[in-house]
């Protein structure tokens, strides 16, 4: 993974600060590189996507969780492009942060290259392109499936653009004509007064909602709305380690906006299936092991399950209640930290007999008059300090 500045670094906020704090810092990073100001500095521009990056993560409670939980990487190894990520400056266009995050810029007033400061290069203005909603789903994954990440091909009913219109909602995706009231320009300019005077604001035209053209016939197939309802086909590429209540994110695999723009995102919400033997304790797994009697006495071999499999375990003469065995790397991988893995806990009890025949009470009896077989001091003092754990 390439190396990051930490997000709250970019930003240059506390990582406890206010979503009001990080929207400020945000704001005033903006302003700073925004490209209407820095036209052709391409260091300006990154520190611009940089500064966007940053903040798509640190402004979404969901996102801003797992960023502090897991860093840069945030349980995404594993995704494709465009797969479950929020921005990342390196791919990322400036059209994508004015659509994401229009209303940062909103009111910011003039005396910018191009007239104002909300998306213009070089004296053209970029119209506001609409975003869809998103959708949340939710996705049952057994521990077998957290363990090893898994590749699921899911259907997702949402609004797509219409492939007739090409989501314009007119007909053939060319039936406009240019919105007389702002002269095709998607914006009107006004005068606001302000306490240092009275300054030029332009805002999206209300006639076409800053699209410049409006539509002079429909298109049939989707009566002019530019989205259909379709079940869309999703490959959701689940990386291992994820957790219970842990949300991924697809960007751009939410419902379409009408009329054409960025589609909402798609949130995936893991939801970990029980296990009906195993118990998840972070990357670690538990698994309650019950032997008998004379197998704690004697020893012997048992077969337990693990993830994915069962496997032989070798119980030691003499085991006592309550010890722990630890099977290394049979856990869950940590997302944190590529290629380890956590362990498999099998807690050791011994079944005690409620009844017993004649035969095995006296064989009981017999074993009483040993030496051997009740506990001395030394004994005591050995088998509670193994068992400390059970204690503490």
């Amino acid at each position: 993974m390439e190396n990051k500045r930490d997000y709250y670094e970019v930003l240059g906020v506390a990582k406890d600060a206010s979503a009001d704090e990080i929207k400020k810092a945000y704001r005033k990073l903006a302003i700073k590189y925004h490209p209407d100001r820095n036209q052709g500095d391409k260091a300006a521009e990154e520190k611009f996507k940089e500064a966007a990056e940053a903040y798509d993560v640190l402004s979404d409670a969901d996102k801003r969780a797992r960023y502090d939980r897991f860093g840069h990487s945030m349980g995404q190894q594993g995704f494709p492009g465009g797969g479950f990520s929020g921005f990342n400056a390196g791919d990322i266009s400036l059209e994508d942060i004015f659509a994401r995050f229009g209303d940062i810029f909103t009111g910011m007033g003039g005396g910018f290259p191009g007239g104002g400061f909300s998306g213009f290069s070089g004296g053209q203005r970029r119209r506001p392109q609409r975003r869809g909603s998103d959708l949340r789903i939710r996705i049952p994954l057994t521990l077998e499936e957290i363990a090893n990440g898994v590749s699921k091909n899911i259907k997702v009913p949402t609004d797509v653009p219409c492939e007739h219109c090409k989501g314009t909602g007119a007909k053939d995706g060319t039936a406009f004509a240019n919105c007389s009231q702002c002269n095709g320009t998607g914006y009107i300019t006004r005068q606001v007064r302000t306490p240092f005077g009275v300054s030029l604001d332009q805002a999206p035209c209300p006639a076409c909602q800053g699209m410049g053209k409006t539509i002079t016939e429909r298109c049939s197939h989707c009566s002019g709305s530019g989205i259909i309802h379709n079940d869309e086909q999703v490959t959701l590429n689940i990386p291992a380690g994820v957790s219970d209540g842990m949300i991924l994110t697809m960007r751009g695999k939410g419902n379409a906006p009408k009329l054409g723009g960025v589609r909402g995102d798609l949130q995936i919400i893991v939801s970990e299936t029980k296990d009906p033997e195993l118990i998840r304790d972070g990357n670690d797994v538990i698994y309650n092991l019950m032997i008998d009697l004379p197998t704690a006495v004697l020893g012997g071999g048992v077969e337990i399950p693990t993830i994915g499999g069962r496997a032989r375990l070798t119980i030691e003469p003499g085991t006592q209640p309550g010890k722990v065995l630890r099977m290394r790397g049979k856990g869950i991988p940590d997302p944190e930290r590529r290629g380890v893995r956590g362990d498999q806990l099998v807690n050791v009890m011994v079944y005690i007999p409620e009844k017993l025949t004649a035969a095995e009470r006296k064989m009981f009896e017999d074993m009483k008059k040993s030496e051997n077989i009740a506990p001395d001091e030394s004994n005591k003092k050995r088998i509670f300090s193994r068992l400390k754990h059970i204690f503490e």
